[in-house]
C-alpha cells in the first residue's frame, strides 16, 4: 500500500498561516499590504457605479419573449411600417353606460377623443368603433366601443410617449368613462409593478437576511460584510446594465434577478471566506498571515465557483430572445462582481478588522453556549449523519432518487404558452380592460392572427386566397384584405378558434404558413410568436445543455483530477431540480394555491421560463457541489481516506451550505412575494431548487452515492491524469507528493483510516 503523506492544515501542526507571504501571490500580497487603498478605491468605483446605474429600470423593457429573426418579427415590423393601424398597441376602452355607445352626445364625446388622440405625436393609426363601424370594436351588450391606436418606436420610447398622454385620456370625460389598455399599457404596468416589487422584496430581504447571518455568524461585525458585498455587486451589476442598454434592449425583469444573486452568492462567498478565515485565526495565525492562507485555499474555491455560476448563465446567450439574454448579461456580471468583491473588499476588511471580526457577538444575549463548542457539536452532528447515510448507502442512494423523480413527475404534462396580461394582478387597470374586452367582445381586438402578403396581386387572386384560407380547419373567420396605396402589401384579419395562443391557433399557424399563395406570405400575432419562439428554443436548447455540461465537466475535473465526479455533479445537479419543475407544472399551470399564492392560472408556463430556472438553478447547485467537492478533496489528498474525507467535507460545509440556501431561500421567497406571475414563479422555484439541493442532495445523494462508487470516484486515466496535475486546482496548501492519495489516481489507494 503507498504511502500517504500527510500534508498540514488549519488546526496542525503546520506553522500560522500555512506557508510563507511569498506563495500568495502578488494579488494576495496588494491586498493584505494595502487594504485601506483597496477599500478606498472600491469605494469611489462603488460610488462611480451608483451614478452610472440610476435609472436603469426606465431604460428596460417588459418584453423580449420573441425571436428577432422570426417569421412572425418579421411580419409585424413590416406591418407596422405598410398599415400602422393593423398592428395597435393602445386600446381606449370607452364605456357609455346604460345609454349605450351609440347615444348620440356618447358617440359625439367619443369622436373627439378619437380626433384628439390622432393628433398626438408620436401616435398614429388611431381607429375606433365610431370612425369606422367595425363589430369588432363594439361589446355585444352596445355598452362599451374600443378606441384603438399605435403609439410609434420602441419600448422605452413609446412608453415615455404612454406616461405623456396617459393622464389626459384616463377617466371621466363627459358621459363616457375611459380606461387604458393594449400590449403597450400593459408591459409598461408591468414594468412598474416590477419595480415596486423589488424595493418591497429588497426592504424584506435586507433584515432578514442580516438577522440570519447574525445568527450563523454569532457577531453583528460578520454579519454585516456578506451584505456590504451583497450591495456593492448589485451596485455595480446595474451600472453594467446601463451601460448594456446603451447597445441592445435589457429585460426589466433581469434586476430581479441581479438582487437575489448579488445578495445569495455574495453571502455564499463571504461565509466560504469567513468561515476559513476563523479556521485559521484558531490555528494561532496572524490576521495578515490567516487572510494570504485563505485566499490561497477557500479564494481559489470562490474564484471556481463564480465560474461554474456565471457558465451556466451564459448559455442562456445562445437564445435569441432578449429575455433570456438579458438575465445572462445581468447573472454575468452580478455573479463576477460578487466573487471580485469577495476576494479584494472581504480581505481587506479582515486584514483591518482582525480578531475584532467576532466582535459584538450578538448571540450571548440569547444563549450560553460557547461559539467553539457550538461549531465543534455542528461538524460532529454532520459527520455523524454523513456516516449514516454511508452505512445505509443504496437505501438513501435509491429512496433518495426515487422521491425527487416522483416530484419532477408533474413536468411531463406541462403545456407552454406566452405571457399576457394575466401575469398582472387582477387589480391592475390594463388586465381589467383586457379581461372586458375578452368577455364582452366578439372577438378579443388584436388576439387573432395576421398574414402579410407581398407582392403584386390582382383582386381575383387576393378573393381566391381568401377563400382557400377560409377553408382550413380551425379558422372561423378570415376579414380583408387590406391593400396597401401602392398595390404591394396586403394584410389578412384571421380568427382561429380557442383561444389567442391555445393549440387550435397554434395548428392554425402552421396550416396558414403552408397554404400556396400567388405572393409572399408570413404569419404573425400571439400564437405566432408563440410557435417560433418555442421553435427558436427548441433549437438552441441542445447548445445550450450542451455548453453547461462541458464546461461542468472541465471546470469539476479541474477542481477533483477525477473522471466520475465530474458526471456525477452533472447528473446529481440536474436530478436537484426536478422538484422545481414538477412545482411549477403543478402549482403555476394547474393551478393548485393559487389562491393562497394570489396569481391566476393560465393553463401553460410562460416559453422561456424553464429555460432560465434551469439555468439559474443549476448554476446555484454547482455553487454549493464546488464548495463541498473542494474540502472532500481536499482532505483526501491529506489523508487517502475516501470515506474520512466524504465525512469530514460535509462536517466543514454542511452547515454552511444549509444556512447559505436558507437565506439565499429567503432572498427568492422575497423575490416570489411579486404580483407578477413570471416572477413569483421565478422567486419561489428556485427557492425550492436551493433548498432541495443544500439538505436532500448535498446532505444524503452525495455522501450516498460517493460511498457505492468508492476509492473508483477518484480515478483518472494517465493523460487526463498528468493534464489536471499541471492544470488543476486545489484547495489544499501543499499538493500531494508523488505516490499519495492525490498524486497517483490510477493506482488507488487503501484507505488509511477514518477521520470522524
Amino acid at each position: 500500500m503507498p504511502e500517504v503523506k500527510k500534508a498540514p492544515r488549519a488546526g496542525g501542526a503546520a506553522p500560522a498561516g500555512g506557508g510563507s507571504p511569498g506563495r500568495g501571490g502578488g494579488w494576495t500580497r496588494f491586498v493584505t499590504a494595502r487594504p485601506r487603498l483597496t477599500l478606498l478605491v472600491a469605494l469611489v468605483l462603488t460610488a462611480l457605479a451608483v451614478l452610472a446605474g440610476g435609472g436603469v429600470a426606465d431604460r428596460m423593457g417588459s418584453g423580449g419573449w420573441e425571436d428577432p429573426a422570426a417569421e412572425s418579427t418579421y411580419a409585424t415590423e413590416a406591418l407596422e411600417r405598410e398599415f400602422p393601424g393593423s398592428q395597435p398597441n393602445l386600446l381606449l376602452l370607452v364605456d357609455a353606460g346604460k345609454a349605450g355607445v351609440d347615444d348620440p352626445a356618447a358617440a359625439a364625446e367619443a369622436r373627439r377623443l378619437t380626433e384628439r388622440l390622432a393628433a398626438e405625436p408620436g401616435v398614429e393609426g388611431v381607429g375606433s368603433y365610431w370612425t369606422t363601424g367595425s363589430p369588432a370594436l363594439r361589446s355585444e351588450d352596445g355598452t362599451q366601443a374600443v378606441v384603438a391606436a399605435r403609439i410609434a418606436g420602441g419600448e422605452t420610447v413609446a412608453g415615455k410617449v404612454l406616461d405623456r398622454i396617459a393622464p389626459e385620456y384616463r377617466g371621466t370625460h363627459g358621459p363616457v368613462e375611459v380606461t387604458l389598455g393594449g400590449g403597450l399599457a400593459v408591459r409598461h404596468e408591468m414594468q412598474t409593478i416590477i419595480q415596486e416589487d423589488l424595493l418591497r422584496a429588497e426592504l424584506i430581504a435586507l433584515p432578514l437576511t442580516l438577522i440570519l447571518l447574525v445568527m450563523v455568524f454569532g457577531s453583528a461585525v460578520a454579519a454585516l460584510l456578506p451584505l456590504g458585498i451583497g450591495i456593492v455587486a448589485i451596485l455595480g451589476t446595474n451600472a453594467v446594465l446601463r451601460g448594456i442598454t446603451e447597445f441592445t434592449d435589457v429585460s426589466v425583469f433581469a434586476q430581479n434577478l441581479t438582487t437575489a444573486l448579488g445578495l445569495g452568492l455574495a453571502i455564499d462567498y463571504a461565509l466560504f471566506v469567513v468561515r476559513r478565515y476563523r479556521e485559521e485565526l484558531a490555528a494561532g495565525a496572524e490576521p495578515s498571515a490567516a487572510v494570504r492562507t485563505t485566499l490561497r485555499t477557500a479564494g481559489r474555491t470562490v474564484l471556481f465557483s463564480a465560474l461554474t455560476v456565471a457558465v451556466s448563465l451564459a448559455a442562456m446567450l445562445v437564445f435569441p430572445q432578449y429575455f433570456l439574454r438579458s438575465f445572462a448579461y445581468a447573472g454575468i456580471a452580478v455573479v463576477l462582481l460578487a466573487a471580485t468583491a469577495a476576494l479584494t473588499l472581504l480581505p481587506a476588511a479582515l486584514v483591518l478588522l482582525g480578531h475584532r471580526v467576532d466582535a459584538l457577538d450578538l448571540r450571548r444575549l440569547f444563549r450560553r453556549r460557547r461559539a467553539g463548542a457550538e461549531k465543534a457539536a455542528e461538524s460532529t452532528g454532520w459527520s455523524r449523519a454523513a456516516g449514516l447515510v454511508m452505512r445505509r448507502a443504496p437505501v438513501f442512494a435509491v429512496l433518495t432518487t426515487a422521491g425527487l423523480v416522483l416530484l419532477g413527475l408533474p413536468f411531463l404534462g406541462v403545456k407552454f404558452g406566452t405571457a399576457d396580461d394575466r401575469q398582472l394582478p387582477t387589480t391592475a387597470t390594463s388586465r381589467i380592460v383586457q379581461e372586458e374586452l375578452r368577455a364582452g367582445f366578439p372577438g378579443e381586438p388584436g388576439a387573432g392572427l395576421t398574414v402579410l402578403a407581398e407582392g403584386p396581386a390582382t383582386p381575383a387572386e387576393h378573393t381566391a386566397y381568401r377563400e382557400r384560407i377560409a377553408g382550413l380547419d380551425g379558422i372561423v373567420r378570415v376579414d380583408g384584405p387590406v391593400v396597401s396605396g401602392s398595390g404591394t402589401h396586403a394584410y389578412y384579419s384571421v380568427v382561429p378558434e380557442g383561444t389567442a395562443v391555445g393549440e387550435e391557433a397554434q395548428r392554425a399557424v402552421g396550416a396558414l404558413r403552408a397554404e400556396e399563395a400567388p405572393f409572399t406570405t408570413s404569419v404573425t400575432g400571439q400564437a405566432a410568436v408563440l410557435v417560433d419562439s418555442k421553435d427558436a428554443i427548441g433549437e438552441r436548447l441542445p447548445w445550450a445543455a450542451g455548453i453547461i455540461v462541458l464546461v461542468t465537466l472541465l471546470l469539476v475535473f479541474l477542481l477533483t483530477g477525477s473522471v466520475l465526479i465530474p458526471i456525477q455533479a452533472v447528473v446529481l445537479n440536474a436530478l436537484s431540480l426536478t422538484a422545481m419543475f414538477g412545482a411549477v407544472v403543478w402549482v403555476f399551470q394547474d393551478g393548485h394555491l393559487s389562491g393562497l399564492l394570489g396569481f391566476t392560472a393560465t393553463g401553460d408556463i410562460e416559453t422561456t421560463l424553464p429555460v432560465l430556472m434551469f439555468c439559474v438553478a443549476f448554476g446555484l447547485s454547482m455553487d454549493y457541489g464546488v464548495f463541498l467537492l473542494s474540502r472532500i478533496k481536499e482532505e483526501y489528498d491529506t489523508t487517502g481516506d475516501h470515506e474520512g474525507a466524504v465525512r469530514f467535507g460535509l462536517a466543514r460545509t454542511g452547515g454552511l451550505i444549509t444556512a447559505a440556501a436558507v437565506i439565499l431561500a429567503v432572498v427568492m421567497v422575497a423575490i416570489g412575494t411579486s404580483r407578477v406571475t413570471n416572477t413569483k414563479m421565478l422567486g419561489l422555484g428556485v427557492a425550492l431548487a436551493v433548498v432541495m439541493d443544500a439538505m436532500v442532495v448535498r446532505s444524503l445523494l452525495v455522501p450516498s452515492v460517493m460511498k457505492l462508487t468508492g476509492r473508483l470516484t477518484w480515478w483518472a486515466p494517465g493523460p487526463l491524469r498528468r493534464f489536471h496535475d499541471r492544470f488543476g486546482i486545489s484547495e489544499s496548501e501543499a499538493p500531494a507528493e508523488p505516490g499519495s492519495a492525490g498524486g497517483d489516481r490510477e493506482a488507488i489507494p487503501e484507505p488509511v483510516g477514518a477521520r470522524g
